[in-house]
């Protein structure tokens, strides 16, 4: 409903980016972003990180997905998010056992925020998200 009031409108939403830094270079993602060079690798990444936060205990809370849609298609809109992207491609791009530092221009959802946790305590690191209005 209230997309669609929006669009009625001609109100556009702001879409949400995530950066992180690697070797002095910014690499930025948004939602479902293909347009990185290690596109494959990073999905593959983060798809092996969702089965690994799963098996010690997170659960997609598809409450913050809005757009109507079957609850599979939602968890599989919350798998892709911005953070998650730059997050995997950190783990895949430093050392193991550093610190991975994301900046996000949008607040981090509630589902994002508890994943994040979960794939710090699984890969052993520090992980600090920073976004609109707090560092997780």
């Amino acid at each position: 409903r209230m997309r669609q009031m929006m669009k009625s409108r001609g109100i556009q939403k702001k879409p949400g980016y995530s950066w992180i830094e690697v070797k002095n270079r910014v690499h930025s993602f948004m939602v479902n972003d293909r347009s990185h060079p290690q596109t494959e690798e990073i999905y593959t990444t983060l798809e092996s990180l969702t089965e690994q936060i799963k098996e010690v205990g997170y659960m997609p809370d598809t409450n913050f997905v809005l757009h109507d849609l079957e609850e599979e298609h939602k968890e599989h809109v919350l798998c892709y998010h911005s953070e998650k992207l730059a997050i995997a491609f950190g783990i895949i791009s430093t050392p193991p056992g550093s610190s991975i530092r994301i900046v996000k221009n949008l607040r981090a959802c509630g589902d994002c925020h508890n994943a994040i946790k979960f794939i710090s305590r699984i890969s052993s690191r520090e992980i600090i998200l920073r976004d609109v209005s707090r560092f997780h």
